[in-house]
């Protein structure tokens, strides 16, 4: 059964949208839309529309009618889902409207939404009515939008790479660890959100062994292209030499890490991650650049 939305709109040609939560899993979290939702077992999207707007304002809007269909297509082309619009009419302030669900509502113009995080469904249709509206033509029975093809995403990660009289510093991941247990390792981390490289390789090595590192003393030394086996997400995975640092490295984050030790170059650990391995010798070489997992 296609899914229901109401385009509501006022005696100022504004269109009631709704901002849906951002953090829960749900269809367009964070977006302006439509309210409206799902047909339910047994409905029909004359009488889900109505429901729909009883839950999520305790509203009741007579004179409903339909207005467009929406459908929505995936990147390639394929349908999606299909949404059945009813408008109505309704004048009342936004903040005396009860609000159950989601953040917040609000009368729009057209042109504002120019400045906001809009469902793209929703903007075709506002679209549709406004164009209807000023041209006094019939709106089209079916509203189409597709999906746009989301971009290859790569997970960033940053080591440091701490050298001392032909000796590198490893970690021994602790044996219950998701990734490589019981494998020697750097001292490395994924960057989080707004974080540059270079502040997630001192975040790391200060939380994971103590040793402190300033910006200023890291070079960068290493990128290796990674595309682990049976993944589809590559990995850039970043490696930063230090001139100078202060500290001596301590387990502290025993969880995940249960010793430090320094390995000469020339004879590193077995196991020992592989991608390490692969991006110390390229350093020694003075490789800048590597690949793995790509063929």
């Amino acid at each position: 059964m296609p899914g229901t939305a109401a385009l509501l709109t006022d005696d100022e040609g504004r269109y009631l949208l709704h901002l849906r939560s951002a953090n829960k899993p749900i269809w367009r979290p964070g977006q302006w839309a439509l309210l409206g939702g799902n047909t339910e077992k047994g409905e029909d999207p004359d009488e889900a529309v109505v429901r729909e707007i009883a839950e999520e304002t305790g509203l009741t809007i007579p004179g409903l009618t339909p207005f467009v269909t929406l459908d929505t297509l995936d990147a390639d082309g394929a349908f999606q889902d299909r949404v059945r619009v009813y408008h109505g009419t309704l004048n009342r302030p936004a903040h005396e409207i009860p609000l159950h669900e989601g953040v917040q509502l609000r009368w729009t113009h057209l042109q504002e939404t120019a400045e906001m995080a809009m469902d793209p469904g929703t903007l075709a249709v506002l679209r549709a009515h406004h164009d209807s509206a000023s041209e006094d033509e019939t709106p089209p029975p079916v509203v189409v939008v597709r999906e746009p093809r989301e971009r290859s995403r790569s997970i960033i990660g940053a080591h440091l790479v701490l050298l001392h009289e032909g000796c590198v510093l490893l970690g021994k991941r602790h044996p219950a660890s998701a990734y490589a247990p019981s494998t020697w390792h750097l001292p490395a981390g994924h960057r989080e959100d707004h974080e540059s490289s270079l502040a997630c390789v001192i975040r790391e090595a200060a939380e994971e062994t103590g040793i402190t590192v300033a910006e200023a003393d890291l070079t960068f030394a290493h990128a290796l292209d990674l595309l682990d086996p049976g993944s589809s997400t590559p990995r850039l995975q970043l490696f930063f030499t230090a001139t100078r640092w202060e500290g001596e490295a301590t387990v502290l984050e025993p969880d995940r890490c249960t010793e430090w030790k320094w390995w000469p170059l020339t004879a590193l650990p077995d196991p020992i991650v592989d991608y390490t391995r692969a991006a110390l010798e390229a350093i020694t070489n003075g490789t800048h650049y590597s690949a793995m997992g790509w063929n």
